[in-house]
């Protein structure tokens, strides 16, 4: 109310200064009366003129959508202008700030690896984030305002937009069938949507793996149990000579290997996963991992193949010994099973360009066919379970070499020809293979001090 009583007095005053003015000039013609009146009438006019002039300019600023600073007048408009000014500023700033946040939130919506997509009452799209655009097949912003059961035509997805009952999440192929989507819809405000996509196309691959892997891991320990089982029971109900006694002893003996195999390259597998990467400040001798591995290698091979181990006389490899010979044996090892009597097994170290080094096994043996080849390093995959079983083999050994040569910063590079034997190579990044300098031969030792004794 501040501004009332000085805009009254203004107009008091004009009126009388206008009514003074007239009563001077009406004096003058005798009429005073009638000079005050018309004096008085101009004096309000003049100030409602200069009055409206001054709101004149506040409606322009107004309908300039507050265009640069309000019109700086004294008075009503003046206060008006102001205050109204500062009212719009205001708002604009919080409106900015608004704006901002919501940039921010959809910026973080944008960076989530998960599916967002807003949908109005009509199921009409508002606004979706890259990842749900990609796992639906839509164009973030072409789309928008598109009903999306017009662009999204999966039955299990309209279905379950349609069904209203939200509570669960489904399943569905993604475009292109890329792979498996799961959708979760929530509802909020006046019908609005909420759909949440993400991508379990791993997921569910992981799923199946760890499926077949109990279901293999029941399966080949079921089958010694059950040769065992039978054997305690032919033991125990038929009169056995003494021969046919050692014989199902020597049997049962064969499969409680078999069982202690299996069960040490699972436990094997299981440390690797859940330990922590071998060092890279540790280093093992490549000479010091053959002699363990030719040792196994000669008695499993009972003088019935040619071993050969060449290279590596300085070469060191940083990381877990254990695991570096376990990778090595089941190499060489399934390279003696493999090859018939007679055949040759190689086993090599060279050092690469780069710095990188290779420890191949080469063999002469059976050879494995090219559509076996990308699948077997999985877990119990054989060529042929039935001679795999004979030999010895569990399914796991390829699979423990790829878990070593990954946490060692390696790979497993395998080529093979039926016929024409395979090769099994494991490289080694350059940072974790150097060379040592050669120990100093006891020959060169006594040349040294014979040397320094006669000079």
């Amino acid at each position: 109310m501040g501004w009332l009583i000085p805009r009254l007095l203004a107009t008091v005053l004009v009126v009388l200064a206008g009514a003074l003015v007239g009563m001077a000039l009406g004096a003058v013609s005798h009429w005073p009366a009638v000079g005050a009146l018309l004096g008085a009438a101009v004096g309000a006019l003049l100030h409602a003129f200069f009055d409206a002039l001054r709101a004149h300019r506040f409606m322009d600023w107004l309908r300039r959508q507050h265009e640069g600073a309000a019109p700086r007048d004294a008075g009503f408009w003046g206060e008006v202008g102001y205050r109204v000014e500062r009212s719009v500023r205001l708002l604009e700033r919080r409106v900015d700030s608004e704006h901002a946040r919501l940039d921010q939130f959809l910026s973080a919506i944008e960076a989530s690896p998960n599916g967002v997509m807003l949908l109005d009452a009509n199921d009409q799209i508002e606004w979706c984030n890259s990842v749900a655009a990609d796992h639906f097949g839509l164009d973030p912003q072409r789309d928008r305002r598109q009903r999306v059961t017009n662009l999204v035509r999966a039955p299990v997805f309209v279905a379950y937009l349609q069904s209203g009952a939200y509570d669960d999440a489904v399943s569905f192929a993604g475009p292109g069938s890329r792979g498996t989507i799961s959708v979760l819809i929530r509802t909020y405000g006046e019908g609005m949507k909420l759909v949440l996509s993400q991508d379990i196309t791993e997921r569910e691959r992981n799923d199946a793996m760890r499926r077949d892997f109990v279901a293999n891991v029941s399966h080949e320990i079921r089958t010694p149990l059950t040769v065992l089982a039978g054997f305690i029971e032919t033991m125990g109900n038929l009169p056995l000579t003494e021969v046919e006694r050692r014989r199902v002893l020597e049997l049962m003996s064969q499969q409680t290997t078999r069982m202690q195999t299996l069960v040490g390259d699972l436990l094997t597998l299981a440390q690797l996963e859940g330990s922590p990467r071998p060092p890279a400040d540790r280093w093992v001798a490549v000479q010091r991992l053959f002699a363990q591995v030719q040792v196994d290698a000669r008695a499993l091979s009972a003088a019935r193949h040619t071993l050969n181990f060449n290279g590596g006389e300085t070469a060191q490899i940083a990381g877990a010994e254990a695991e570096l010979l376990s990778a090595i044996a089941n190499l060489v090892n399934n390279a003696v099973r493999y090859t018939p009597s007679g055949g040759n097994v190689d086993v090599s170290w060279t050092q690469r360009g780069d710095g990188a080094g290779e420890l191949r096994v080469r063999d002469s043996g059976i050879g494995i066919a090219r559509e076996h080849l990308p699948r077997l390093t999985e877990r119990f995959y054989r060529v042929d379970g039935s001679r795999s079983r004979d030999t010895g083999g569990t399914g796991l050994g390829l699979s423990i070499v790829k878990h070593v040569a990954q946490r060692h910063g390696g790979e497993l590079e395998v080529t093979s020809e039926p016929g024409k034997g395979s090769s099994f190579t494991l490289v080694f990044p350059a940072p974790r293979v150097r060379s040592s300098e050669p120990a100093t031969q006891p020959q060169q030792v006594d040349e040294s001090i014979d040397r320094i004794g006669t000079a």
